[in-house]
Formats: C-alpha cells, sequence, structure tokens
C-alpha cells in the first residue's frame, strides 16, 4: 500500500475517536440530543468513508482489504464514545472540555480541507458558492446547538 494510504488510515481513526468522543458526549445531554447527534455523524460519515474506500484503493488496497481497514478504523469511534461515556462520571469539567474540543476539531477539518479546493481552481463564482455552502454547515450546526 502506497504511503497516503497510511496516512489516510491514521487520520481517519484520529477523526472517527473524535466522532465516538462527540457522541459520548451527546447522550450526556439526554437521549434526544445523542440521537440527533448520532443521526449528523452518519449523515456526514457516509459520504467521507466512500472517500476513504476510494482513496484506499487508489492506495493500491483491494476491495475486501480496503473494507477491512475501514473497520478498523472504525473501532476508533467505539474507543472514543468509551472514553467520553467513561469521563461521564468525572463531573462538568468533562464536558466543557471534550464538546469544545470535538466542535473545534470538525470545524478546523472542515476549513483545512475546503478552504484550499476553493483557493485553488475556483472562479470567483464557484469560490462564493463554496463559501457560502461551509457557512450554511456551519449555521447548522449552530442551530442544531441552539436547539
Amino acid at each position: 500500500m502506497a504511503a497516503s494510504g497510511y496516512l489516510n488510515l491514521a487520520a481517519d481513526a484520529a477523526h472517527n475517536f473524535t466522532d465516538g468522543l462527540a457522541l459520548g458526549a451527546a447522550f450526556w445531554g439526554g437521549p434526544a440530543r445523542g440521537t440527533v447527534t448520532a443521526l449528523s455523524v452518519l449523515l456526514h460519515e457516509l459520504p467521507h468513508e466512500l472517500g476513504d474506500m476510494a482513496l484506499l484503493l487508489r492506495a493500491g488496497c483491494s476491495k475486501g482489504q480496503a473494507m477491512l481497514l475501514q473497520l478498523l478504523t472504525a473501532v476508533a469511534a467505539l474507543a472514543g464514545a468509551a472514553c467520553s461515556l467513561l469521563a461521564e462520571g468525572s463531573g462538568a469539567g468533562a464536558i466543557s472540555g471534550i464538546l469544545p474540543f470535538t466542535a473545534g476539531g470538525f470545524i478546523y477539518l472542515g476549513t483545512v480541507s475546503v478552504l484550499p479546493e476553493i483557493l485553488r481552481d475556483s472562479g470567483p463564482g464557484q469560490a462564493l458558492l463554496q463559501l457560502l455552502a461551509l457557512l450554511a454547515g456551519v449555521a447548522m450546526m449552530l442551530l442544531i446547538a441552539y436547539y
């Protein structure tokens, strides 16, 4: 497998761990908050994992190997959820640390992957549309957090 495949697996495992942290912390706030967060993560993960699958195939993995490696990185989400749920007993300090950490991580990853694409090979109209889509995503996160 090419080096890009290994790098993608490491990044995907870290990303999945963060997803697990967010899910575990969201369920602290009750089943409704946890369910909305789980649905949001699911909708976000479907295209993300398909993209990761394509990257692994391009890096030289067979379909079976790529699926197995994707499954192994998903274990990191379970580890993140377990860490988050275990931290629940340590009080409000854990909540005030985990939720901002995961939200900041998601915003950081979104902007670092989107902004270079906006700046490369885009005309002004396309760049504006992409920026508006990014801002719409941030607005949706704010609405979900507010309600």
